[in-house]
């Protein structure tokens, strides 16, 4: 049995005496687009002294990023409904899985990398806070106005993990993403310097906006926030009815719009999709986003974060017993400002772990 698996492996190259690895990344540059990237090519963030001779550096990333504490969390952290009852809502870790999943399917068409562009994606939430952006707001609010999940997300691969020793991703993944996301900025942005340096990391921002406004949507239906009646006539008309229509639709027509221009590969939606997406878009931040039955909950969950922020700042002890709880590096002042460490911790916490928290410090105990 071990010879025949020998053979088999021996037989997709002329050249035995080469690895698996090479073997792949032959195939990728033999497959790939002139566009695509080429994981050969990468380099780490930090130099390494062994290379796996099975995975490409984009399989190996994807990889050290689903075996990390903060991709698990993300099971336990909010999409949009804080602590939703039914098992049918979105979490931030269901939300990774559908941008990955829309991503590796783009780049799978346009002949780019599959591995490159699922890294990125599975990559882009990891420093989510708890309560969505309701926790991101309050982090902003107490700890910089600078701060962002996208740049949360950076820190936690290169920083965070590993007890801070980092993930050590290569250079085209932390620029995905870093530069997954700019809040309500353009589906497609053009300013220079605000997309990613490569075309997967490109799709990977538009993947993120197709899998939201659709799954975002659905649980908005599902929870009454909206009724069917409330959706604009010609998200239906030009998006379709269901999920699986407007996904598929807007899949399409990335792939079929999209090419070569002038030496540049273009992402484009088409004119008519694109206007229905910016249209849906609004919709779900006027009517889903700051509805009363969402934005309420959030001021609660910014409460939180909020004393729990002041907590620690003044209780460093019990900073560095949490940091020990959730496997993280002790602070030093030496190297990060308390206020940094604080935001770290908090951001890392999924919203149950933040609830249970905050019971335990504020509330009164009663007697036995």
């Amino acid at each position: 049995m071990e010879t025949n698996k020998k053979l088999y492996i021996n037989d997709t190259s002329q050249d035995s005496t080469l690895s698996i690895r090479e073997r792949f990344q032959i195939r990728e540059k033999n497959f790939l687009s002139e566009y695509g990237t080429l994981s050969a090519n990468t380099k780490r963030h930090h130099n390494e002294d062994q290379i796996c001779n099975i995975r490409t550096p984009f399989q190996l990333d994807r990889d050290r990023i689903v075996y990390s504490n903060a991709f698990r969390r993300l099971k336990h952290k909010t999409q949009v409904f804080l602590s939703p009852l039914g098992d049918h809502y979105r979490t931030r870790l269901t939300h990774t899985l559908e941008v990955a999943e829309i991503s590796r399917n783009i780049a799978r068409a346009m002949r780019l990398n599959e591995d490159l562009s699922e890294a990125i994606a599975l990559g882009h939430d990891l420093g989510h806070t708890p309560f969505g952006h309701g926790g991101e707001t309050a982090l902003i609010e107490v700890f910089s106005h600078h701060f962002s999940h996208s740049d949360q997300s950076l820190r936690v691969v290169d920083s965070l993990e590993n007890m801070g020793k980092g993930l050590n991703l290569t250079r085209e993944v932390r620029d995905g993403i870093l530069k997954h996301s700019k809040g309500f900025g353009n589906i497609i942005p053009s300013t220079p310097g605000e997309t990613a340096v490569t075309v997967e990391g490109r799709i990977v921002r538009i993947a993120d906006i197709i899998a939201y406004l659709n799954h975002d949507l659905d649980d908005a239906l599902r929870g009454k926030v909206i009724l069917p009646t409330d959706v604009p006539d010609i998200c239906i008309k030009k998006l379709g009815k269901t999920h699986s229509q407007r996904a598929s639709l807007m899949i399409e027509q990335l792939v079929y719009n999209s090419g070569p221009e002038n030496g540049k590969f273009i992402l484009d939606m088409g004119k008519d999709t694109f206007h229905a997406m910016t249209i849906l878009r609004k919709f779900l931040y006027d009517k889903v986003y700051r509805s009363p039955a969402v934005h309420e909950e959030f001021l609660k969950a910014k409460n939180i974060i909020i004393g729990l922020y002041n907590y620690f700042i003044n209780h460093p002890d019990a900073l560095q017993s949490e940091l020990e709880k959730m496997e993280m590096a002790p602070w030093e002042a030496s190297k990060n400002p308390l206020s940094r460490s604080v935001c770290d911790i908090i951001a890392s916490m999924t919203d149950r772990y933040a609830l249970n928290l905050y019971a335990k410090t504020f509330f009164p105990k009663p007697l036995v």
